[in-house]
């Protein structure tokens, strides 16, 4: 009886582990077969290297400056007393703006002229009498320095009094006023600030090694934060003939028209000066270009081919496409694309997005991605 029981459990437990070893098998199984199994492909976006013409630029910032600026001051102290312009008024070459008392001067003025008068009537009379001989020669030159001097006192009279009042060296658009009727200026101190806002110069600086690319009269492009989107443009009106040394940069100057005064100087710049010669190279999207310590690569989109050569389909029919990484040399990045010098033909497959789950020779599934498509539109309109 014991004995039975005791081969009936031996039995229970070999059943149990030829169970255990058979569910263990059939997993493993499984498992095999899902390695086993061609992987799906992965879905990636895609973009095909176009052959376009381009345009080098050279990128830089710069601040607006205008054709004509000043801060007006007066060259003689005074008292304010009446101010002959509004604020933010246009004015006029030689226009009136401020006028400083000068009564005193006048008075002064007044005597001097007084006393020119007396010595042109002296000298009138000693002109006279030296034709006659009557006075001495020494005594004609002394009446004729009188007269020269008491000229002289007044010319430099009114020439102070004219600087009592303060004229426009140019025409322009005058600034907020500083001063009021009443206030007390002294030599130096601005009043108001008067700015040519005609025509605009921007200045700004690049590298030494871009100086044999640059030459008076190239286009430049200009863009300001206030005006988003919007494009001005100038030319090149001067290059500084001396490289900083701090910087080893070199400074250029160019001009651009300001007719609608919507631009005001020391406004921020973003330029770019156009090079000549425009030129057909290969262009990819920004996003297809993978950045990495050891180069720059592109995962190139092609047809998998069997030992024969042969091109291979799937159980639908569809050709099956493979990656290849492939490193190159880009150049200029504008507007979501990026210029391929090397390493690329033109109307090859490159993956735009999915790169990361990509490794050479992965199989791969092209899908659309809309958002890639909005960046190279605006591209495709500036070329």
């Amino acid at each position: 009886m014991l004995l039975r029981r005791m081969l009936i459990m031996l039995g229970v437990v070999v059943l149990v582990v030829l169970a255990l070893a058979a569910y263990k098998g059939f997993s493993i199984y499984q498992q095999i077969q899902m390695f086993s199994a061609p992987q799906p492909a992965i879905s990636v976006s895609a973009a095909t290297a176009e052959e376009k013409p381009w345009q080098s630029r050279l990128p830089a910032i710069g601040t607006l400056k205008a054709f004509q600026g000043v801060d007006l001051t007066a060259e003689v102290e005074g008292t304010v007393k009446e101010v002959l312009f509004q604020s933010g008024e246009k004015v006029t070459l030689g226009q009136p703006l401020l006028q400083l008392d000068s009564e005193v001067e006048m008075a002064i003025l007044a005597t001097a002229e007084a006393v020119r008068s007396l010595a042109r009537v002296e000298f009138e009379r000693g002109k006279n009498l030296i034709t006659r001989q009557a006075i001495s020669k020494s005594e004609y030159d002394r009446l004729n320095a009188e007269l020269l001097k008491a000229e002289a006192s007044v010319s430099q009279l009114k020439a102070q009094l004219d600087k009592k009042r303060i004229l426009a060296p140019f025409a322009g658009t005058i600034g907020i006023r500083q001063v009021d009727t009443g206030d007390y200026l002294s030599p130096g101190n601005p009043f108001a600030t008067l700015q040519d806002l005609s025509k605009l110069y921007v200045d700004f600086f690049l590298p030494e090694q871009d100086y044999p690319q640059l030459a008076i009269g190239q286009q430049v492009r200009i863009g300001v934060a206030a005006y988003p989107g919007e494009v001005f443009t100038g030319e090149i009106s001067a290059l500084n003939p001396k490289v900083e040394e701090t910087t080893r940069n070199v400074q250029v100057r160019a001009m651009l028209p300001n007719p609608d005064s919507k631009l005001l100087p020391g406004m921020f710049a973003n330029l770019e000066v156009l090079l000549p010669g425009e030129k057909s190279q290969v262009l990819v999207p920004e996003t297809a270009i993978t950045y990495t310590l050891y180069g720059n690569s592109v995962y190139v989109i092609g047809e998998q081919k069997d030992e024969q050569d042969q091109v291979v389909k799937d159980d639908q029919g569809q050709v099956q496409l493979v990656v290849e990484r492939r490193f190159v040399t880009t150049g200029e990045r504008r507007d979501g694309q990026v210029l391929v010098l090397k390493g690329l033909k033109a109307g090859e497959q490159v993956v735009t997005a999915g790169q990361l789950k990509l490794d050479n020779g992965a199989h791969v599934k092209v899908i659309d991605d809309q958002a890639l498509k909005n960046p190279t539109e605006p591209a495709n309109a500036a070329q």
